[in-house]
């Protein structure tokens, strides 16, 4: 596949910049004109991990460079590493933001060297300045867990405990979601950061059900967190039912066996393969979404039986 923009663009990597890994896409990926892709990931959780497998299978299935790099929930590094794939002339960035507020640089900077980015999870408010985006709608994710809840709860007085992850991003959508959907029944009496750490969500989860006692629901941002959380309560003897995020084999079964009351699926294997796929397209000026949206669905025990897959099996080779 070759672009007459990407013909004026050299795909040598540099060298120089932070450690970056290049992953040779096959036999399409020596320097023949194939595209050159840039992927920045945010963190490190099994989301980011599972994101990094898909994209990394899709590019070499599209015989594609690809080159990664990981911000590690850091803005300042994010931008870094923005500078670095410029400096390596890549035909467009991939981006899973660290936070929202840090994309209107990012996007700056790669303009200034005629790159285009392509956003994962999230998507600016004016979408002008790049080139798509494969969106989760983190507000509906909220939303379908605080319907559980109100289902759940069935008009009576409750009281519910919020585990955020890191400020910023994916976390303040979910959030904001979740409790502004909460019916006026239930009532959030603690919020809390879990920096998407399970030990830190384990702690958090510990003083709430220490200044809580009553606490009958938590919302957790993912479910790495919400293992973490489940360690505290079931050793302080305390029935809290978790409503989480993602959708991984281990969440799915935690829902299936009881520990887990409901999770919502929004499968990073998918979401990587759109954004690969879309991107390449959008760069060949092929029809194809701008902003894409990948499928959520709310599992609980009902229909854990046919949760999407979460990651690819070669995720631990990425």
């Amino acid at each position: 596949m070759t672009l007459s923009a990407r013909s004026r663009r050299a795909t040598a990597a540099s060298a120089a910049g932070l450690a970056l890994v290049l992953s040779g896409c096959g036999a399409g990926a020596s320097d023949d004109g194939a595209v050159s892709l840039g992927f920045v990931n945010g963190g490190d959780t099994e989301f980011h991990t599972c994101l990094q497998a898909s994209i990394k299978d899709t590019a070499e299935a599209k015989d594609a460079k690809l080159y990664t790099a990981n911000s590690h929930q850091n803005p300042g590094t994010e931008l870094s590493n923005i500078e670095d794939m410029i400096s390596r002339n890549v035909d467009a960035l991939i981006v899973q933001t660290v936070n929202v507020d840090a994309l209107k640089g990012d996007i700056a900077k790669a303009k200034s060297a005629n790159i285009p980015i392509f956003l994962t999870s999230v998507v600016t408010d004016d979408p002008t300045d790049i080139l798509g985006a494969v969106v989760v709608d983190l507000k509906q994710v909220g939303e379908l867990d605080a319907g559980w809840i109100e289902k759940d709860a069935a008009g009576k007085p409750a009281e519910a405990g919020v585990i955020a992850g890191a400020p910023g991003a994916a976390s303040d959508l979910l959030v904001n979601g979740f409790t502004k959907a909460l019916p006026d029944n239930v009532e959030v009496v603690a919020n809390q950061p879990g920096m998407f750490n399970a030990a830190k969500a384990q702690d958090v989860a510990e003083n709430m059900i220490q200044a809580h006692p009553d606490l009958k629901y938590a919302f957790v941002a993912n479910e790495e967190m919400a293992f973490g959380a489940l360690k505290a309560f079931q050793a302080a003897k305390a029935d809290v039912k978790i409503v989480t995020v993602n959708g991984t084999d281990r969440g799915v079964a935690a829902v299936k066996d009881g520990r887990f009351a409901a999770t919502v699926a929004n499968s990073a294997m998918t979401t990587g393969r759109i954004a690969i796929t879309n991107a390449i397209a959008l760069l060949d000026k092929k029809k194809t979404d701008k902003i894409a949206m990948t499928p959520i669905s709310l599992i609980t025990a009902d229909n854990a039986g046919s949760a999407p897959q979460y990651c690819s099996a070669e995720k631990k080779k990425s």
